[in-house]
């Protein structure tokens, strides 16, 4: 009787087995389908109408954008469903990407920096609100017209509202003098001294200088340098411990690591540059890592009790200050249908990521290469088309027919001084062309001043007096028409 039992125990363990192995193979040709939809459903962003509508491969489309290499994470119903590599870590050594390589996120970087801060808040030890002076030991935000009635807050430093210059970094190569954070903040690096310049709290520009300062601030109340208080404090309690904020980054990590490339798709100069604006620019992690970090979000959101965050301080991050800026990640639609996400462009890398705060899906796109965005935006696309998800970029225009003569006044050098960038517009094939700093314009108008990127899908409004005096994009950013 015994080993009758012992014989129907051991059959059913053999059947449960079998079931799990083939319902795992069920559900990995399932993924491997969907994969397999996407790579080939790539759609760029602008179609016109009565054209017929095209869709693209991976492949092909990296080698159109120049991109050598590509990792894509998805998240669906607050899990990491699948993430795959494509192309080359390094195209002289012939190294493969795979899911484990690691990219420079560039600005992606600062929402994830930017729970340091936030943890900090959470554990009594600095206030929102407050003057960052009071925290700052060694070196102090300085004192101008615009800070005698409004000071700068951590809320206003990682809401972009701080009036804070510089913009963003443009890195350092291996060769060069590496600047600690107060040279940094001096200006005694290869960028301009950070400073208020504007009433804090009156407007919303990005500034990663804002951001080095909120570095700083945590630096001087944690007593640790920021890769270790973010080792420590943040990231491996998030699972993310193939990820590092060392700047220069360690030999440790660089047994797999992704070289940079530019946008004619060269490797740049010493594989990739240094960020020692590390909140700001110099996270290197991985598709899926990144996606510890969304999915831990969305579970404290859905209840979470031992989170990285309390549920209280996760509902001050996402909420909306100016230009719909959270503490840290950009923020679109409201309630149930909240997304948040953020961009990073570093020197040689381009990536985005994007997800929904309750509906349990996100996306994470990484690039080596400054031309990745017009194909981060055509993955996106697909992949949101595949899974059902609202957050497609595909727009469907209806061209107007304009001449190379009605296109003439356009073309010309328009400037963003503050900035220090400009940009030609030239007419190329009955469009508006110019190169820009994040990839290259093909402008094709709606009407007789408004015109749409036909590879970004951002719309540009030319300013028209006489003649043409600039342009808008997007309603945002102004530039103005030199003589």
């Amino acid at each position: 009787m015994k080993t009758t039992q012992t014989m129907k125990n051991y059959i059913l363990i053999l059947l449960t087995l079998w079931t799990t192995i083939d319902l795992s193979a069920q559900d990995n040709k399932d993924i491997n389908q969907e994969i397999k939809a996407i790579e080939n459903g790539l759609m760029k962003n602008i179609q016109v109408k009565g054209q017929e509508f095209q869709t693209f491969n991976i492949t092909e489309r990296m080698e159109f954008h120049k991109v050598p290499g590509v990792s894509i994470a998805v998240i669906e119903n607050g899990k990491l469903k699948w993430a795959k590599g494509y192309g080359y870590a390094n195209t002289e050594t012939e190294t493969m990407i795979d899911e484990e390589t690691l990219f420079q996120a560039g600005s992606i970087s600062k929402p994830i920096a930017a729970l340091s801060a936030l943890k900090l808040y959470d554990e009594g030890k600095v206030k929102l609100d407050v003057d960052v002076n009071t925290y700052l030991k060694t070196w102090k935000v300085p004192d101008s017209r615009h800070t005698v009635s409004e000071k700068v807050s951590l809320e206003k430093l990682l809401t972009h509202t701080a009036g804070m210059t510089v913009h963003g970094f443009p890195g350092y190569q291996q060769q060069d003098t590496f600047p600690k954070i107060n040279d940094v903040l001096n200006g005694n690096g290869n960028t301009g001294q950070i400073e208020v310049d504007t009433l804090p709290g009156s407007i919303w520009r990005y500034s990663g200088g804002g951001y080095t300062v909120m570095e700083k601030v945590v630096e001087d109340v944690s007593g640790l340098a920021l890769e270790d208080y973010m080792e420590k404090n943040i990231l491996h309690p998030m699972g993310m411990k193939n990820s590092t904020y060392q700047q220069p980054i360690s030999e440790k990590y660089q047994n797999n690591i992704s070289a940079a490339y530019d946008r004619s798709g060269a490797l740049i100069e010493g594989l990739w540059n240094n960020y020692p604006e590390q909140a700001a620019a110099g996270l290197w992690t991985t598709p899926s890592e990144i996606a510890n970090y969304i999915i831990e979000i969305q579970e404290i959101k859905k209840g979470k009790k031992d989170g990285i965050l309390s549920s209280e301080t996760i509902d001050l991050m996402l909420t909306k200050h100016k230009n719909g800026w959270g503490l840290g990640p950009s923020l679109q639609n409201e309630g149930d249908s909240l997304l948040f996400g953020h961009g990073g462009k570093n020197a040689g890398f381009t990536n985005n990521m994007l997800a929904s705060v309750n509906q349990g899906y996100g996306v994470i796109v990484m690039t080596n290469a400054d031309n990745g965005g017009a194909l981060i935006n055509e993955i996106e696309n697909a992949i949101a088309n595949h899974y059902n998800w609202p957050t497609s970029s595909l727009t469907i225009v209806d061209i107007l027919n304009l001449s190379d003569d009605q296109l003439l006044p356009f073309a010309g050098k328009y400037e963003l001084k503050e900035r220090g960038l400009s940009i030609n517009m030239q007419i190329v094939d009955n469009h508006l062309s110019a190169m820009t700093p994040v990839g290259k314009l093909k402008l094709a108008p709606l009407t007789e001043t408004q015109f749409i990127d036909m590879n970004s899908g951002n719309k540009i409004d030319f300013i028209v007096d006489d003649k043409v005096t600039g342009l808008v994009v997007n309603g945002r950013i102004t530039l103005t028409k030199a003589e």
